[in-house]
């Protein structure tokens, strides 16, 4: 519903600011986000299509590649769509509900992703360190009920601080200076007493963030000291390449999110944290299909294989 204002009025709606500094460059930067956003979810649907169809591919490792390039599509679909509206259009206002919406969506994929990062660092840890154990681990039971924990932790986590943010009271021109609706800079907005607010949003962004990267540290940890004790150069060249894609993608989302959400005063250094979300939600999704699985021969034949079925039943 709409807020009341101090004033009394009501307010409607939200203008999202954008890149202020670019406003001229409207055109092309539309161009440039649109192409990068059809990239990324061509590339994000094929890795999800072809795990589905090619049965070679139904190990746990590809079943989290897929759900992850289902969440970055999803999560790219409810940011840069608007985005394109405001580089070709100009209409910079979003709804009252919409934003919320907006906000609640990008914070509950994002804390899911994270979760299911460190999901996919133990598997590599149980596929590295525990082979012999590893089908009975990971079994398809085991990963469902990881991939349903990663939603349902998130829920939560998340729900209880959109839903204190959306009942502030919101005063002045209400600009949102970025390019979708924040939820750290949605609570600086407010002519509430948001302290309280702010402390809570700090310490759930910590900790999901801290849950899953000490999750991260402990399985790859213990996967170094498994491959350093390999006997062959060819064994540990191996099994490395199996993380190698995985910890490109961690230094990327780690990297950009701390950035954006571990730091008490949001309100410093906005140019920068409009850069390091556009990392997150427009160049980690349309790098993921390359770094992550594209590059791997499993994958190349898969796709070759299924793109000459689809010749052959033409």
């Amino acid at each position: 519903m709409p807020m009341e204002m101090g004033n009394g009025t009501t307010v409607q709606e939200f203008i999202l600011e954008g890149f202020p500094a670019s406003q001229h460059l409207g055109k092309v930067l539309f161009l440039v986000h649109l192409l990068a956003y059809l990239a990324s979810i061509a590339g994000n649907a094929v890795i999800v299509t072809i795990t589905c169809a090619d049965s070679r591919l139904h190990t746990p490792m590809y079943f989290f590649l897929s759900i992850f390039s289902f969440f970055e599509c999803c999560f790219t679909s409810t940011v840069i769509p608007k985005l394109l509206i405001i580089f070709l259009l100009g209409r910079q206002t979003i709804s009252f509900p919409a934003c919320f919406i907006q906000a609640f969506v990008t914070v509950f994929l994002g804390a899911a992703g994270f979760f299911l990062i460190a999901v996919m660092s133990l598997d590599r840890y149980v596929a590295i360190c525990k082979p012999l154990h590893y089908p009975t681990i990971m079994s398809l039971k085991t990963c469902f009920l990881l991939v349903t924990a990663c939603f349902a932790l998130a829920f939560p986590l998340i729900t209880s601080p959109v839903v204190k943010v959306s009942q502030l009271s919101f005063c002045g021109r209400h600009v949102i200076p970025h390019f979708f609706c924040d939820l750290a800079l949605l609570i600086h907005l407010s002519c509430s007493d948001s302290s309280s607010t702010e402390r809570l949003a700090f310490v759930l962004a910590s900790v999901i963030l801290l849950t899953s990267l000490i999750i991260t540290i402990i399985a790859y940890s213990n996967i170094v000291v498994t491959i350093v004790r390999l006997p062959s150069a060819k064994e540990k060249k191996k099994a490395f390449s199996t993380c190698s894609s995985h910890l490109i993608v961690l230094s990327l989302m780690y990297g950009s999110s701390v950035f954006i959400y571990v730091k008490p005063k949001q309100t410093n250094r906005l140019d920068s944290s409009r850069e390091a979300a556009l990392v997150t939600t427009v160049v980690t999704p349309l790098l993921n299909p390359v770094i992550y699985t594209l590059r791997n021969k499993q994958v190349h034949q898969a796709l070759r294989e299924t793109i000459c079925r689809m010749k052959i039943s033409r």
